[in-house]
């Protein structure tokens, strides 16, 4: 059973920094892919951002390097920092993992339909 917990968020004036953390457990952070999801309020959840089994990270078009991904496999953790935040980043902030094995380790699917677990989201306001 995955548990997908999130926190960090909070209220920060634009052009600010945040850093959020996804702590796993029943799951290893590098056994499969993991992804950060928001959604906004009256928008559709957007993917942000993916890393693959080896590491290697994705990106949504909007990110434009001020978002970025990691993780810490020794804490079980995927972390999301993220600089020069916009009033349109304001949004509820999901962690999401993938159970499935893919042939290419650094390959990540793009849909949320694909990732079956689910943090229950930690909220981030810029103003």
């Amino acid at each position: 059973h995955v548990q997908l917990v999130e926190s960090g968020g909070g209220s920060v004036q634009a052009g600010g920094s945040l850093r959020l953390s996804c702590v796993a457990g029943g799951w290893r952070v590098h056994a499969s892919c993991m992804a950060w999801f928001r959604q906004a309020p009256g928008k559709e959840r957007e993917r942000v951002g993916h890393m693959s089994v080896d590491g290697t990270t994705g990106y949504a078009d909007f990110v434009k390097g001020r978002l970025t991904i990691s993780r810490a496999i020794d804490e079980n953790t995927l972390y999301l920092q993220m600089s020069s935040l916009k009033p349109e980043d304001t949004a509820m902030y999901y962690c999401a993992a993938d159970n499935r094995l893919w042939s290419s380790r650094s390959y990540c699917p793009p849909s949320q339909a694909d990732y079956p677990n689910w943090g229950q989201g930690t909220q981030v306001t810029v103003s």
